[in-house]
């Protein structure tokens, strides 16, 4: 089973007048199929933390591993490699490019990853589309979609290519309870049915205690919380 593994991770940002302690020695493994949720006020480190399993960010100490392979600094150019196929990302924004529609926004990962089999990659697209519902919506552009419609084409765009691991940072931040429900339970029931492994980093703890672990970041460390 392939697994993300973060090994005694340490983040410091340093300015002029002092160094800030972000992340203090943190370690988690995320396993294909599994759902995290990381809780944590603002400003707290989730999103570092998200950056650098991403291979986004440096730590200042520890390494990220992708199984075996070493995806640390020291593989920079392996990491690249393998980034765009093992991650998919949802942010608070959408990020959607206005000027194209909600198809070609998806089309593009594919153009990224050099893929060669356009009418495969076309099918992928719209039975996520069908998934999400948002089908009658793929030659629309981002402007003429609501919010919740909007942060499912993001959905749709991160993974159409069903990468292995799946980094959501505050995807329901902007929405409605309503369509903030309707976000959480497509991609709870998507990571099971494309056995992703999914990381979610959250305010919302009733969202994080619908996945399967949840952990919070205070005073830089990574806790495990009870999830009942």
């Amino acid at each position: 089973m392939n697994k993300l593994q973060a090994k005694n991770i340490s983040m410091s940002f340093a300015s002029a007048q002092n160094t800030v302690d972000v992340l203090t020695d943190i370690s988690l493994v995320l396993e294909e199929g599994q759902s995290i949720g990381i809780i944590g006020s603002s400003g707290c480190g989730k999103t570092t933390l998200l950056q650098i399993l991403a291979g986004l960010e440096t730590p200042s100490v520890g390494k990220v591993f992708f199984n075996d392979i070493n995806l640390s600094a020291n593989n920079k150019t392996q990491f690249t490699q393998l980034r765009s196929s093992l991650f998919g990302f949802v942010y608070q924004f959408h990020y959607l490019l206005e000027d194209l529609t909600i198809l070609e926004n998806c089309e593009l990962t594919f153009q990224i990853l050099q893929s060669k089999d356009r009418t495969a990659d076309h099918q992928s697209i719209l039975a996520i589309f069908d998934e999400l519902g948002i089908s009658h919506l793929k030659d629309h552009y981002p402007f003429m979609l609501s919010g919740g419609e909007r942060q499912r084409a993001a959905i749709a765009r991160a993974v159409a290519h069903k990468p292995t691991f799946l980094l959501m940072d505050e995807p329901t931040g902007n929405l409605d309870n309503e369509n903030a429900a309707i976000i959480q339970e497509l991609t709870i029931n998507l990571s099971k049915k494309l056995n992703m492994g999914i990381i979610v980093a959250t305010h919302d703890l009733d969202y994080a205690k619908q996945l399967d672990d949840v952990y919070k970041i205070e005073n830089t460390k990574l806790h495990r919380i009870d999830n009942e």
